[in-house]
């Protein structure tokens, strides 16, 4: 699989032939100024929860490219209320097969309110298992790190997964450290630092303590792209 990053929460990957595109937050994104959303075209958009800063761009994306949306069933009924009605609605625990492999919704511990104040749901993670190679990864979305990540090795082998690091609204790099161990999982992509003050990590730092615990840390540059 290759993935390319977009700065913050917001990556492209594609799985099974077809382009997901996970919590689209380039436009006020000062860090991803380079990256032109005209010339995104993804099959699928996937959207942890209703923050601005994971589903802003959403709509114009949507629309140019004509895109699935998969999130939970408020944000789905949210965006089809603006005329966005190509949508999949799904909730914590369960899963949909679709033409490029399985998803599952997992539990995220965060919060959930969509731009204009209205209800925005439980927020929530993606795993997503290629159907052809099985190759499977997780978005954990924003999450403080909770116990339920254990769960998800029971059923998954994971091939990377894609953790928030940048504390203040999410858990921090040493708490990801620990999720890496629940969800047996030794392939990380960092997400959700740097872009605002109050997540501004000490790169070096960070690394260090990835290495130290024997685990492979990935920070992109915004536009930048991984293997796996």
């Amino acid at each position: 699989m290759k993935l390319t990053y977009y700065g913050h929460s917001t990556f492209q990957v594609e799985v099974g032939g077809k382009q997901l595109l996970f919590d689209p937050f380039i436009t006020y994104n000062e860090l991803a100024k380079d990256i032109d959303i005209s010339q995104l075209n993804p099959d699928y958009i996937l959207i942890s929860h209703g923050h601005q800063d994971h589903l802003a761009d959403a709509p114009a994306i949507a629309k140019q490219s004509e895109a699935t949306l998969i999130s939970n069933y408020e944000i789905i009924e949210w965006f089809g209320a603006q005329g966005l009605s190509k949508g999949h609605p799904m909730n914590h625990g369960g899963g949909a097969e679709f033409d490029f492999g399985y998803v599952k919704y997992v539990n995220a511990v965060h919060s959930s309110v969509m731009p204009d104040g209205t209800y925005g749901g439980n927020p929530g993670g993606f795993v997503i298992k290629e159907k052809d190679s099985n190759k499977t990864f997780y978005f954990a979305g924003d999450t403080a790190l909770t116990l339920d990540m254990q769960l998800i090795p029971r059923f998954f082998q994971l091939d990377l997964a894609i953790l928030p690091i940048g504390s203040n609204f999410t858990m921090d790099y040493q708490e990801a450290i620990v999720a890496a161990e629940f969800l047996q999982c030794k392939n990380i992509l960092g997400v959700h630092y740097d872009t605002f003050p109050p997540i501004k990590i000490d790169h070096g730092q960070v690394r260090q303590a990835f290495e130290a615990a024997k685990l492979e840390l990935h920070l992109l540059d915004v536009g930048a792209s991984l293997e796996f």
